[in-house]
């Protein structure tokens, strides 16, 4: 019994780290409560934290340029730059203004759609989503172990354990966000800072080398006349490369996904932060700045100086370009530095992967009523994120080519799911010539979409798994959290609190009731029936309740009981909600709180089959009233002389 006891509070301090308020999102803090938001920073220190995705594409980038476009790869790289500035950073700041509370484009679309429709979308975008987030931790944590691998100095003993290595990777990048999102920040700002200071010095001094030895340029030049003569030939072909480079835009989708960790101005509100949307956009514009000088510079300087053969798979440069470069200039500890910066930021390029993921899944899931209320607390996330993140790891063999479709597929998907929503919200706006302008963008996105999945259809079938494995989640969440009382809050009009409070001092009956003609037959024919089935005195205090069905699909609500007189003789309380049953369960709950007796209500029941009864309540919202009713009271209430009365004739 003594091991017992010092067992439990071990189990209980567990759970409160777990679940517990931490500095950053507490949990929920009774049935109506709210978490605050998290720490705000400045936006620069936030746009490292996206940086390390982003701009850790500098470790590869070059070399699939290289690689898919040859001579052509400079060219090649300046129509992705375009892309990034005249397409999707406009799409993106857009996003920042029409969602600034971090939902990016999904709330936008989700707009559009309302009931089961709109909430598929939401668990389809959120699959593409998980995609691109999950894989870019896993992506990007074998890349690191790849470029610790080729690092000369790294002991011949350990290498080819990629797996293991690779999975502890992971685990270290859980680790840091288990401590908390401030830590993740600071390490980000020092990776990013570090990462691009070599990387200006490393393509300084080969463009040094370019100009100091123009035979090399001549080559470079002559390679790309003789093979593509024509300039517009040379465009066309650029253009067809294109989707293969589209990886040099992942990462800065997440920038409007981490958009709540940004401090806006003191003034801002809820409602209208703009200095948070100010901050976002200047982050945005800033990072594609920096991000295209490097894509140029380092692609023009990889091109000349780097033999082509070395971008073949094994060559030296494959995948690390920049590396090889500072080798072959700087020398082997510059080099080995240069690697160490390479490896840290690719390392911790899932940082702003798991910080959009934290962001994003306890907004819609858990509200949906489709994750456990625990997925609103951030350390239980993080540990299953990384499990995903090791299964993928493990099932994938720490291969990055392996995972580079459905890392490119998931990227592709949702900024072509951005481009989408800012067009269609311009649309919504009468601006004429903004909507053609995005429809243009959209168009590319589209197409460089449909020509990455049609060349590695692996991704869209990963992203397929992902996709078909939420949905599955979801349903099973909606099924076990169905009978939850699901409101928030209930707030009672001056009307109907004032009816509550007169029955105070004595036995209060509420009558479900289902309007129809609401003519006064309809009431008096209603109150007659439920006196006979329930063997009462018809001078009772009655009073009856209206529940108007919503939106089924949504799960927690919140109530605004109104009162009224209707016909001058019977009472009414009159509200709205996503499920009968819930309503009247909270609103039961509300008025014994309020005048600390419990009240009684009555129904009729239900006719027909009770399994598709059951069904329609899952879905539609109302079906099986009574027994629903009176099971949430059960959960809510496990005090039986505290529970309402339910009755049923």
């Amino acid at each position: 019994m003594e091991v017992d006891r010092r067992a439990g509070p071990r189990t209980r301090r567990l759970r409160d780290w777990l679940l517990g308020a931490d500095s950053e999102r507490p949990r929920q803090q009774g049935p109506h409560g709210r978490p605050p938001e998290r720490r705000h920073h400045p936006w620069w220190k936030v746009m490292c934290l996206t940086g390390v995705d982003y701009f850790s594409t500098l470790g590869y980038q070059p070399g699939i340029a290289a690689l898919a476009a040859g001579a052509l790869s400079p060219v090649a790289t300046l129509v992705l730059v375009l892309v990034t500035l005249l397409g999707a950073l406009p799409i993106y700041r857009r996003v920042a203004v029409e969602s600034p509370h971090g939902e990016g484009s999904i709330a936008m679309l989700v707009r559009l759609l309302s009931y089961w429709p709109g909430k598929l979308l939401v668990l389809v975008l959120l699959g593409f989503v998980a995609t691109d987030f999950i894989i870019t931790i896993t992506l990007s944590a074998a890349d690191a172990t790849a470029h610790i691998d080729e690092n000369p100095f790294w002991p011949e003993g350990l290498s080819g354990q990629r797996v293991l290595l690779t999975l502890l990777l992971v685990a270290l990048l859980g680790a840091v966000f288990l401590k908390g999102f401030t830590e993740a920040i600071g390490i980000a700002v020092v990776l990013v800072a570090v990462y691009l200071a070599l990387n200006t010095v490393v393509i300084a001094a080969a463009l040094w080398q370019v100009v100091t030895h123009p035979s090399a340029v001549g080559d470079w030049t002559t390679a790309l006349t003789t093979g593509h003569g024509d300039p517009w030939m040379v465009v066309g072909l650029s253009l067809l490369v294109f989707p293969k480079l589209a990886l040099g835009l992942s990462g800065f989708e997440t920038g409007v996904a981490v958009m709540p960790s940004v401090r806006g101005d003191p003034q801002d509100t809820e409602d209208r932060p703009l200095g948070r949307i100010r901050g976002t956009r200047r982050l945005l514009t800033t990072a594609a700045t920096i991000m295209s000088v490097f894509l140029i510079t380092s692609s023009v300087t990889t091109t000349v100086l780097i033999p082509p053969e070395a971008f073949e798979p094994d060559g030296p440069a494959n995948g690390r370009a920049l590396a090889y470069l500072a080798h072959e200039y700087l020398g082997e500890v510059f080099g080995t530095a240069y690697d160490l910066s390479t490896i840290g930021i690719l390392w911790f390029a899932g940082a702003s992967a798991m910080a959009g993921l934290l962001n994003l899944v306890p907004r819609y899931l858990p509200r949906y009523g489709m994750a456990p209320t625990w997925a609103r607390a951030v350390r239980p996330l993080v540990l299953v994120f990384t499990a995903v993140a090791f299964l993928i790891t493990v099932v994938f063999e720490a291969s990055v080519d392996a995972q580079g479709g459905a890392y490119a597929t998931g990227v592709l998907v949702l900024i072509t799911s951005a481009a989408t929503a800012v067009t269609l919200a311009a649309r919504r706006r009468r601006q004429r010539g903004r909507t053609v302008a995005f429809a243009v963008i959209t168009v590319i996105f589209v197409y460089t979409t449909a020509a990455n999945v049609v060349e590695r259809p692996d991704g869209v079938k990963i992203a397929a798994c992902f996709i078909g494995g939420i949905i599955l989640v979801s349903l099973l969440s909606r099924l076990n959290r169905a009978f939850e009382l699901r409101v928030q809050r209930v707030e009672l009009d001056p009307e109907a609190a004032r009816m509550i409070d007169e029955c105070a001092g004595r036995r209060i009956r509420l009558i479900a009731h289902e309007p129809a003609g609401r003519d006064p037959a309809e009431y008096h024919d209603k109150l007659a029936q439920t006196v006979a089935d329930n063997d009462f005195p018809a001078d009772s205090d009655v009073i009856f309740v209206e529940v108007t069905v919503t939106d089924p699909s949504d799960f927690e609500t919140e109530l605004l009981v109104r009162g009224s007189v209707v016909h001058d003789n019977y009472l009414v309380l009159s509200l709205a909600s996503s499920a009968v049953p819930n309503a009247l369960a909270a609103l039961l709950l509300e008025i014994r709180d309020r005048i600390e007796r419990r009240p009684h209500i009555y129904f009729e029941w239900t006719e027909g089959n009770p399994g598709g009864n059951l069904l329609r309540y899952l879905v539609f919202g109302q079906g099986e009233i009574a027994p629903v009713t009176r099971e949430i009271l059960r959960r809510q209430e496990p005090d039986r002389s505290r529970r309402p009365h339910v009755h049923a004739g």
